[in-house]
């Protein structure tokens, strides 16, 4: 049920490496950024909460100073949910560079800068998305300063937004259906509008109070997808990047991110529909990543040990959460859900695996800042323990009283409960010694694709000659007619005719054991090879 990337994928791997290096000055983890904004009007705190209280419309910064480039006239305010406040000091920014001129920084139009309210780490935002980034779409993300009219704010967690710009840069285009799925007025216990993607009728205002459209239609489109997955499972992969879908389920599970679509109010997403018709999902706002939030939706879990063994299936049969219910009852890709998550847990959480290694590393490049950070919600002593140890917010601080887990300490009980569990424990499929008839063919070329196969009840190659176009499937079969060599000889194999310059490929298989696991080699998705080589 593990996920392996094909060692003879250079190009993919590093036209992957390429796609993260995107922005990757003003995104660079090992740097804490320098924001310094200057608003003429003295009294620009108030300004802004009348703002964010009233119209959500920006005010105008006089200045904005980004790492020494300057811009003049630019639209700031405060954004978020529960983690802001209009009695403190430290709220969270959106910095919106072309509100009133044509700016950018280095092709950035939007600037959004967290606060940190419930992390005494620092680390959960920016960990938790290099985590992501592994795996699927996901935002960049790192530290910054924040300064206002030269006095330090604080140091923010300062992540890509998820525009226009971000879905060019990663899908190829920006004008489809894009919807923000949290609902414009905010969640919480107050509000039943969950952006869960249950199908609610074609009257596209039942839809409104819980999805955010970003493009200027698309209403029909949220309920056609709503509509397929809850009453035409069977049509899914048209309308949905199912797979990209179970990565970020898997992600949310696996690190216990219960303020997403796994949790209490089901948000926190995005949707962007490709130009092949498929729904993209990303995930988006991780500040309460591992373990923070503890409402799962049908109870809540109020200690670190319950987070740790928190059901890898969870909602498995709730029908307020059909992007879990529907899709696991399908059995593949049920298997395929699985796969992702152990792949996710094993590559990085094994014994304070590499994710360890990456914390530490931010840790060290953001020390000074939160020590000199006038406004943090805790102390630096928490900051300093809250990497491996349990912290508890002051009676007066955010969620006063709660547990807010150490990471280490949550990531290794998980570890620990999950490689326990059946599902992770039965027979996997096995595949090695991958091969191709013909390492640089010509348009038009037939070529086999062959690999040793173990363990399996089938075998399949999926493949697609665009870059973002769904797979194709064909079987792959070990019975001595597909130049597989002998019959049942655990070499399977397949045919493809190369239609383009482009040909990706990834080959999986599945058993029937009790619990049905999926072995796949794949890659992240989006970082697949350009050029005529198949090696």
């Amino acid at each position: 049920m593990t996920k392996f990337r094909l060692k003879n994928y250079l190009l993919i791997l590093l036209l992957g490496q390429a796609t993260l290096s995107f922005g990757q000055d003003f995104y660079d983890m090992a740097t804490v950024q320098e924001i310094k904004v200057h608003i003429a009007q003295s009294n620009w705190d108030q300004l802004m909460d009348n703002a964010y209280s009233t119209t959500g419309d920006y005010i105008m910064a006089d200045s904005v100073n980004i790492n020494g480039v300057v811009f003049d006239s630019v639209g700031v305010k405060f954004k978020g949910n529960s983690t802001y406040r209009a009695n403190q000091v430290k709220n969270p920014w959106h910095i919106e560079l072309d509100t009133y001129k044509d700016h950018d920084y280095q092709g950035y139009k939007d600037i959004k800068l967290a606060n940190v309210y419930k992390d005494p780490s620092f680390l959960r935002d920016v960990l938790a998305y290099q985590v992501a980034r592994q795996y699927m779409e996901a935002p960049l993300a790192n530290h910054s300063n924040l300064y206002v009219n030269g006095t330090l704010i604080g140091l923010y967690s300062n992540t890509e937004a998820i525009s226009k710009t971000f879905v060019k840069d990663r899908f190829g285009s920006k004008n489809n259906a894009f919807f923000k799925c949290s609902p414009p007025a905010g969640a919480g216990p107050q509000s039943s509008d969950y952006p869960n993607l249950v199908y609610l009728g074609q009257d596209s205002t039942s839809y409104y109070d819980s999805y955010e459209l970003k493009s200027d239609a698309g209403w029909q489109e949220m309920i056609d997808l709503c509509d397929t997955l809850q009453n035409h499972t069977a049509d899914i992969e048209a309308i949905l990047d199912v797979d990209r879908a179970l990565w970020m389920l898997a992600f949310d599970n696996t690190i216990v991110n219960l303020d997403s679509y796994i949790g209490r109010f089901i948000q926190n997403y995005y949707l962007y529909r490709d130009d092949f018709g498929r729904f993209l999902s990303v995930v988006w706002d991780l500040n309460e990543s591992f373990g923070v939030f503890s409402g799962t939706g049908s109870s809540n879990l109020n200690s670190t040990a319950a987070k740790q063994q928190m059901s890898h299936l969870l909602h498995l049969s709730d029908t307020d959460y059909p992007l879990v219910s529907k899709l696991l009852a399908v059995p593949t890709y049920k298997k395929m859900y699985l796969a992702h998550l152990k792949t996710i847990l094993t590559e990085n959480f094994t014994n304070n695996g590499s994710y360890y290694t990456m914390a530490q590393s931010l840790r060290s490049t953001i020390d000074a800042s939160v020590q000199a950070d006038p406004n943090k919600f805790y102390t630096y002593a928490q900051f300093n323990s809250n990497l491996t140890t349990d912290v508890t917010s002051s009676g007066g601080g955010p969620g006063g009283g709660s547990v807010i887990p150490g990471i280490t300490s949550l990531m290794n009980g998980r570890y620990t409960y999950l490689m326990s569990q059946s599902d992770f424990t039965a027979t996997e499929p096995s595949i090695s010694n991958v091969t191709v008839s013909n390492g640089a063919p010509a348009i038009g070329n037939t070529v086999t694709i062959t690999a040793t196969v173990t363990d399996e009840q089938n075998a399949y190659l999926r493949y697609r000659s665009e870059d973002g176009a769904p797979f194709q499937k064909v079987e792959m079969f070990d019975d001595g007619n597909h130049n597989d060599g002998a019959a049942n000889d655990n070499v399977f194999g397949a045919d493809i005719v190369i239609n383009s310059m482009t040909t990706d490929y990834y080959i999986y298989a599945e058993n029937n054991t009790p619990h049905g696991l999926l072995f796949v080699i794949t890659l992240p998705v989006g970082h697949c090879a350009s050029g005529s080589s198949l090696t």
